[in-house]
């Protein structure tokens, strides 16, 4: 629920009131949302991205500290997360969209999809899970949250298959990682949107040969007849990283605009 200034509550308790969230890939698109929204929600947030000019936005924006980060950088990684306090919750919003079929994809286009969809996501677990772990032993909880999507395990699109398949990789990343940490309350989830209206999105469909019928045919293959809209998903990213979804982990949480019914 939202009150007139914008902040995400239950009542009038704050839903991220005191806790630590960092996102990657948060200079614009969904990680800028998402920043935004957790901050409202009263976290202090670590927005990162590996373009330091997007980041600047946030100069002045109550809640939000930034970070220039290569989510593609392992040494990088390892570095923030021993400068950084024990996170109370992280968001792996980090990602590529390559365009084709298996007989399109090169080593060169299959590397990078690898490295940023899943590698990144595997590190920065890796990197922050133990500051997570103390946190949920401190306060009862911790939350983990990456950034999946409906075109993955949940759903075959043509000329997805680089995006498809490492997507379906965050999906078996996170049920493990549910599954081994449970019993220490660490929750981890993935998210699964629909076709978002971001600046990677108008990125894409300016670059098709025909963009106005690119549009249309994204538009097409929503049931609801439009594109999701950032705002659509970030109450639900705000409730996966707080205390609300305390008995929610190993999930994949489709906010797909009924396109997997």
């Amino acid at each position: 629920m939202a009150n007139r200034r914008g902040d995400v509550t239950v009542g009038d308790v704050l839903l991220l009131k005191n806790k630590t969230i960092l996102i990657t890939a948060a200079g614009q698109g969904m990680g800028a949302a998402s920043a935004l929204a957790c901050a409202n929600a009263g976290a202090k947030v670590i927005a990162t991205d590996v373009n330091a000019d997007l980041l600047a936005a946030f100069k002045g924006v109550a809640g939000i500290e930034t970070r220039q980060l290569d989510v593609t950088d392992a040494e990088a990684i390892k570095s923030l997360a021993t400068e950084l306090p024990d996170l109370d919750g992280l968001f792996n919003c980090a990602g590529v969209v390559h365009h084709g079929t298996v007989l399109d994809l090169t080593d060169e286009d299959w590397d990078v999809a690898l490295n940023i969809n899943i590698t990144s996501m595997v590190r920065m677990c890796r990197a922050f899970l133990p500051g997570l772990l103390r946190q949920a032993d401190s306060v009862g909880s911790s939350s983990i949250l990456n950034m999946s999507s409906m075109a993955s395990s949940e759903k075959g699109f043509v000329n997805r298959t680089a995006y498809g398949a490492t997507k379906a990789a965050v999906i078996g990343l996170t049920k493990a990682i549910a599954a081994d940490f449970v019993v220490r309350n660490v929750r981890c989830n993935a998210l699964c949107p629909g076709t978002v209206n971001t600046p990677s999105l108008q990125g894409r469909i300016a670059s098709a040969p025909d963009p106005v019928q690119a549009e249309k045919d994204f538009i097409a293959r929503q049931p609801m007849g439009r594109l999701a809209t950032v705002d659509d998903l970030t109450p639900t990213i705000v409730h996966l990283l707080s205390d609300g979804s305390r008995f929610i982990t190993g999930q994949t949480m489709l906010v797909d605009g009924g396109v997997t019914i």
